[in-house]
């Protein structure tokens, strides 16, 4: 599988911004971390970073015909891009949102998120291996087409 994370605002900061909400690891470790995930399962990753919305935007956009997966966190953008949501509904590649942090037990204005509508699925408050576990989500879901003989 070809998967592509995109990682949203101040998700650069990682391992300084706030270590007890979102770990010491620092954001290039979590995506050489991933891309070791990916590679062991057979597959390729690209881990793009954005502090602004048109850049997650034109990346779900690109998506189209060249990622089987998305794997997105998009930070505050959750809570209130309709732009992201229309990007994902507009391209055919399934994305599985996931937070560092549990964002069901943080401040109230983070309980919802208006992105995880257009996605398969939401992970959260798992850290970093919520996306290990999005990835592994797909990787499952592959196998088992493989596997189907219809």
């Amino acid at each position: 599988m070809k998967f592509l994370v995109i990682n949203g605002p101040n998700l650069n900061l990682l391992g300084s911004r706030e270590p007890e909400i979102y770990s010491g690891e620092s954001y290039q470790g979590l995506c050489r971390r991933l891309e070791a995930f990916a590679a062991a399962h057979s597959s390729t990753l690209c881990c793009v970073q954005f502090n602004s919305e048109g850049g997650i935007i034109d990346a779900i956009h690109g998506a189209q015909g060249n990622y089987d997966a998305i794997v997105m966190n998009p930070g505050a953008y959750t809570h209130y891009s309709i732009a992201i949501l229309d990007a994902l509904r507009s391209v055919a590649v399934p994305c599985v949102e996931v937070h560092l942090s549990n964002i069901h037990t943080r401040e109230e204005f983070r309980h919802k998120s208006v992105t995880a509508p257009a996605c398969v699925g939401q992970i959260c408050g798992l850290g970093s291996f919520g996306y290990e576990a999005a990835m592994a989500y797909f990787l499952s879901k592959e196998t088992q087409r493989h596997a189907d003989p219809a």
